[in-house]
């Protein structure tokens, strides 16, 4: 890594923002924090190490080219010392970073330089925790807490998952049918290919799909893409996919009409079949695909899209994850939400290179040509999506909560309509990426760096870039600050920009006083709120009290941070870090915009909330 001083450190951030070798760090951020950086610096794979700033926070007053200020350094020596001490004494091996104290613009900055740890000593973790979430992996510009997904990357091991031994099974559990549609889809590809002359065990084995020290056994590999719907209900109730028709735009907007739910279970080979032919029922007709065109050959561009999305689902889920594969059919959009999160950083998605979760089920999709080229899939999908006129697709992707949200929109962007509305621009000369951004704004409200960054199929600083010229034409107004930063419409914008959210409301009483009627500001809740509130003590220890009231809230209406930190007459960055985060990761709560976690009127309900 190149020796950066402390200025030409400061200029990139503010260039580019921050990334994942350059972290800024306020003096108000907590030692957790600084430790975590540290610590996904020393055990990142081939990142080599990574700077962080000191006493660098983000500017509340950021200009299109300044987004970060120095805060003053009351104590440089004793910062050192405390962090020196910190990075010795809190991991499994203590870590010796590099410090420096540099001045820019006459105040002094404290840079730090750790190195990434040789292999033979990762994983580096904080010994409180153990592994694997007390270790941590720097990805993009975020510090993520690993999951068992992360751990052969640190140990090296030959095996993977999907060759785990299935304890109970045999060959008799395999799906006569499933064997039948591989070998006509591998004689499609290649009619004079080996495994075609094996019998089924043979076949079986050549596929890495049975127990290595007992072939008479099956292992996940084979248990899910050739295992009959009885074994895999008896061993894996919940490795399924559920294709639910959901009415409207909303989750269940309207409680008359209840969702429908399909489950399907079986070999993956021939769930594939079944899911695009459900889904193809109910899509426009401009949409429908010839009978039995799933295969990578088809020319149908928008269902040959959804067939990769729903292919990337089956291939990569974390099948460690005892939950379904869940693919809702809106009226407006298709979302596949699979267990297990990308194994590449959101940045690198669509680039070529493919980390594979499942390597032996990977091998029989692309070997059926039921998959594109390794790591193709999702550049493949945008192509497909934009040559059709519609919204290429977005992602996201959660270690949190380990799962990945794939977005297919079923609407044109820019139809004639759309198309007139942005003539009143033509003067700013925009890209098709910022007038897309201009229809995004008008139609969701917000846009933010990531869902612009997939949507162009660009880089977080040409993202940054784009939009801020966007804010300088004034466009767009941004909110937030740092990494959660987001720009609604601006005065140049025909259409006035929507609400922001409520900000926090400021009390003087007391935390859990008696109320009786709501503070200013908010609706009556359903009765008995007020009074489960008024006997918590002001520092209420049980937090499952805490958020058995908050579940009620939210069962009755969806609210926003503000407002439930207002019921309890508390801060609204309190409540988020105390609660609704793990509420979020436990999946008690669910956010009313998942399409964009950073959208300015987001709002928390119940996952079962009609």
């Amino acid at each position: 890594m190149v020796d950066y001083t402390a200025e030409e450190l400061f200029e990139i951030l503010n260039d580019t923002d921050e990334c994942p070798w350059i972290e800024a760090k306020g003096i108000g951020d907590t030692t957790t924090s600084i430790m975590e950086t540290v610590c996904s610096y020393s055990n990142e794979p081939g990142l080599g190490g990574g700077y962080i700033l000191m006493s660098i926070s983000a500017d509340g007053s950021a200009t299109a080219t300044t987004h970060y200020k120095i805060d003053p350094m009351p104590d440089p020596d004793k910062i050192q010392s405390d962090i020196a001490t910190q990075c010795a004494g809190m991991f499994n091996l203590p870590v010796r970073p590099k410090m420096t104290v540099e001045k820019i613009n006459g105040l002094p900055v404290l840079k730090i330089w750790v190195d990434e740890l040789p292999s033979k000593q990762k994983p580096l973790y904080f010994t409180k925790k153990g592994l694997p979430s007390g270790a941590l992996r720097r990805i993009g510009s975020t510090d993520q807490h690993c999951t068992d997904d992360d751990m052969h990357v640190f140990y090296q091991d030959s095996g993977s998952y999907d060759q785990t031994p299935v304890k109970g099974t045999t060959l008799a559990d395999v799906d006569e049918n499933a064997l039948k549609r591989y070998r006509m889809l591998r004689e499609k590809v290649n009619p004079a290919a080996e495994e075609l002359t094996y019998n089924d065990s043979e076949l079986l084995e050549a596929l890495g799909c049975v127990n290595k020290e007992n072939p008479k056994e099956l292992n996940i590999s084979g248990l899910l893409l050739f295992g009959s719907s009885k074994i895999q209900r008896s061993t894996f109730p919940m490795l399924r996919a559920d294709y639910i028709r959901v009415p409207g735009n909303t989750w269940v907007e309207n409680p008359d009409e209840r969702f429908t739910t399909i489950d399907m279970r079986g070999p993956l080979i021939l769930v594939l079949y079944r899911l695009v032919e459900a889904i193809n029922a109910d899509l426009p007709k401009g949409f429908l695909l010839p009978e039995d065109d799933v295969q990578a050959t088809s020319t149908g561009l928008p269902t040959k899209a959804l067939r990769e999305a729903i292919v990337n689902a089956l291939m990569h889920r974390s099948y460690r994850e005892h939950r379904p594969t869940q693919i809702i059919r809106y009226d407006n959009r298709i979302e596949i939400i699979n267990p297990g999160f990308s194994l590449k950083s959101e940045d690198k998605l669509g680039q070529p290179g493919s980390e594979t979760r499942n390597p032996f089920i990977a091998a029989v999709f692309h070997d059926t040509n039921l998959a594109e080229t390794k790591g193709s899939g999702i550049r493949a999908m945008r192509r497909l999506m934009e040559k059709a006129h519609l919204v290429p697709p977005t992602f996201e992707s959660s270690r949190e909560n380990n799962e990945f949200t794939s977005r297919l929109l079923l609407h044109h962007f820019l139809d004639a309509n759309d198309l007139e509305w942005l003539k009143q621009f033509e003067k700013f000369d925009l890209a098709d990426s910022q007038k897309q951004a201009l229809i995004f704004v008008r139609e969701v409200g917000a846009i933010d760096n990531t869902t612009y960054r997939q949507m162009a199929d660009c880089d977080t600083l040409k993202a940054s870039a784009d939009l801020r010229e966007l804010k300088g034409y004034e466009l767009l107004i941004s909110k937030g600050k740092g990494k959660s930063t987001y720009y609604i419409a601006g005065k140049a914008l025909s259409t006035p920009p929507p609400a922001v959210s409520t900000p926090p409301l400021a009390f003087n009483t007391p935390p859990f006083d008696n109320l009786s009627t709501p503070p200013p500001g908010l609706s009556t809740p359903p009765p008995g709120i007020f009074d489960r509130i008024s006997i918590l003590n002001k520092r209420e220890r049980d937090k499952a009290k805490v958020e058995a009231i908050i579940m009620d809230l939210c069962e009755w209406r969806p609210l926003k941070a503000s407002e439930i930190a207002g019921y309890f007459q508390r801060e609204e960055s309190y409540f988020k870090r105390k609660y609704l985060s793990d509420m979020i990761a436990d999946k008690k709560l669910k956010y009313l915009h998942p399409e964009m976690i950073n959208h300015p009127e987001q709002a928390y309900l119940t996952n079962n909330r009609p």
